[in-house]
């Protein structure tokens, strides 16, 4: 498809604008998604309509947070999945990636952060792997770089852990892994209480140790998770996005990373897809159309009539599987969401 980023200086007047608000709206209980849909929409050549739907989002964003005190070498530790330091915590990644080039800060970081990519519901994750493809893909700019800071930043803000998870037989494929990811008993409450719930997970891709291997892998898992959301996005049409979005953040990031993380990377996007699965997925699969003679302009074009910003950023995802399943599963997206108002 065509790249606008670089046509135009609409993106980097967007994330100047959403850099003074904060990662999170409504007093730090959702994620402002605005970042990561204009970045979706300018790597499309949709760069005209990046400031009308801005200025529809615009209401639910909220001042940035207040710094606490600085994140240093010395005291990350501590900071770590601390939801009061985010402007701490963005700060930190603000003059670590003006001292040193993005890549060798991405690097240094990628492994301490990802063994709680599941906090903040995957978005941080998320976040970071929309400034990562912008930058690899259209080249450096402050505002790109500084949206990289914010998204490692409210990564380490909202940094959480899954642990205790008793690993279940699961099958060679992800379709089938992700078939067999048990549900979890009680369904009371948001992402944190469910996901503090997840104790059983198939095993998939447990023994992969080359890196090619796991990035074919994780390939896999994000062309499985996206078709699935055809069948089964009736289950909660907003949150089963996340097993598909948060799996492709990883995978957008990874020619970024050392080679030696591609395998960690992998283990830990399974862990997000499955949870999100055995948190949201129905019990029964719903029948589905598949949609012939799509093509990926027009699933775009849809979801931003749409508005709703996970619908575009599922749109984004499943342009990027690129098949008539994916293309499907984002237009069942757009039926199952609530719009936004223009």
């Amino acid at each position: 498809m065509t790249n606008g980023v670089n046509a135009s200086g609409v993106l980097e007047e967007a994330l100047e604008r959403l850099h003074a608000s904060g990662p999170e709206i409504y007093e730090w209980r959702l994620t402002n998604h605005a970042p990561m849909v204009v970045e979706a929409l300018a790597t499309h050549g949709l760069s005209g309509a990046v400031h009308r739907w801005l200025d529809a989002y615009q209401v639910r964003l909220d001042d940035f947070p207040t710094l606490v005190s600085p994140v240093t070498d010395a005291n990350w530790r501590e900071a770590l999945g601390d939801t009061r330091r985010g402007a701490d915590w963005i700060g930190y990644f603000r003059r670590a990636i003006g001292e040193r080039p993005w890549r060798d800060v991405l690097a240094q970081w990628w492994p301490r952060l990802l063994p709680g990519l599941y906090g903040g519901a995957t978005h941080p994750v998320i976040r970071v792997g929309h400034a990562v493809r912008v930058i690899t893909e259209s080249g450096e700019t402050a505002p790109r770089l500084t949206e990289l800071a914010h998204g490692l930043g409210y990564w380490a803000a909202r940094h959480r852990p899954v642990t205790g998870v008793t690993p279940l037989t699961g099958a060679p494929d992800a379709d089938g892994a992700l078939e067999a990811v048990p549900p979890i008993g009680d369904l009371r409450g948001g992402f944190t209480d469910r996901l503090a719930r997840v104790d059983r997970l198939p095993v998939w891709s447990a023994d992969v140790t080359d890196p090619d291997e796991a990035r074919r892998r994780l390939t896999e898992l994000v062309r499985a998770s996206t078709h699935r959301y055809a069948t089964h996005g009736h289950g909660d049409e907003t949150m089963l996005v996340h097993a598909a979005t948060a799996p492709n953040a990883v995978l957008r990031t990874l020619p970024a990373l050392p080679r030696a993380l591609w395998v960690p990377s992998l283990h830990a996007a399974w862990t997000a897809s499955a949870a999100v699965t055995a948190m949201y997925a129905p019990p029964e699969p719903a029948p589905y159309a598949p949609v012939t003679g799509t093509t990926p302009e027009e699933v775009l074009r849809r979801a931003l009539a749409h508005g709703d910003e996970h619908v575009i950023k599922f749109a984004d995802t499943a342009v990027d599987v690129g098949d008539a399943q994916a293309l499907t599963a984002a237009l069942r997206a757009v039926e199952l969401s609530e719009p936004l108002s223009y």
